[in-house]
């Protein structure tokens, strides 16, 4: 049986386009009201068509979609914010790139989670428009686990369950936590996290952006953050990301 045809309207950012067919675009969007949506924009990859420039990556739009036999079909598109500062610096680029396939590879399809819509949105603003691209995307990070359920334990020792003390640590990935030192010293895949790294997580993870946005990281706990999120995100997800591998070519060439 073909599935009821109806139209909605959806608010949304593009995550990612691809080619299909000669003139069509398959989208993939992260919406407000249904979650991750993948779309079939006719047409819009020809010279005049209306739907051009209205769905590039990042861009915040509204949507009217028509459910058809196998995607659904994009009838009209309308950008409400193109972000196109993004896609101006290779850096922001690279961030904002991050942000999205998060969000690509952390949701299902079809499953509305308006708290993600809302990081996701507010990121990519905040990526625009303040300074600090970095500390931007590791309280996203931060936020984003808990938003789909893999918040990491950073209060109380996995495996004895005593409270962390204010001393270095060690962060173990195949846990979800922190394991304190008498037992992360002997588990394997433990890496050890100083107490400043583990302090500002824990910021992150009780506090909005206003009080988060304040942090002073120092260079070595900014590297140091960096590492242990990626370290985290690939065993969570199973895989590597597109994203990361291209900020550091950028971050390489900008140092030559």
């Amino acid at each position: 049986m073909p599935r009821e045809v109806r139209s909605q309207r959806l608010e949304a950012i593009v995550l990612k386009h691809s080619k299909f067919g000669e003139a069509d675009q398959l989208l993939t969007v992260y919406s407000r009201e249904r979650g991750k949506v993948r779309a079939l924009a006719k047409g819009a990859r020809k010279a005049r068509s209306r739907k051009a420039g209205h769905l590039e990556p990042f861009t915040r739009v509204s949507l009217q979609i028509a459910t058809g036999k196998s995607l659904d079909i994009v009838t009209q598109a309308e950008a409400q914010d193109t972000h196109s500062p993004l896609s101006a610096d290779l850096q922001l680029l690279g961030y904002a790139s991050y942000v999205c396939e998060l969000v690509d590879k952390f949701t299902p399809d079809e499953d509305e989670n308006r708290g993600v819509y809302r990081l996701l949105r507010e990121t990519l603003e905040r990526l625009e428009s303040e300074s600090d691209a970095e500390l931007v995307v590791r309280y996203y990070e931060v936020r984003l686990l808990d938003l789909v359920g893999f918040r990491p334990e950073l209060q109380h020792c996995l495996q004895c369950g005593r409270a962390i003390q204010a001393e270095d640590q060690y962060f173990a990935t195949q846990h979800g936590g922190v394991l304190c030192p008498r037992c992360g010293k002997s588990a394997a895949g433990a890496s050890p996290i100083s107490m400043p790294a583990l302090k500002y997580l824990r910021h992150f993870q009780r506090s909005d952006y206003a009080a988060a946005g304040r942090a002073q990281l120092s260079p070595s706990v900014r590297l140091e953050l960096e590492t242990l999120m990626d370290q985290y995100m690939t065993y969570v997800l199973e895989r590597a990301l597109n994203s990361p591998r291209f900020l550091r070519r950028v971050r390489a060439e900008q140092k030559n």
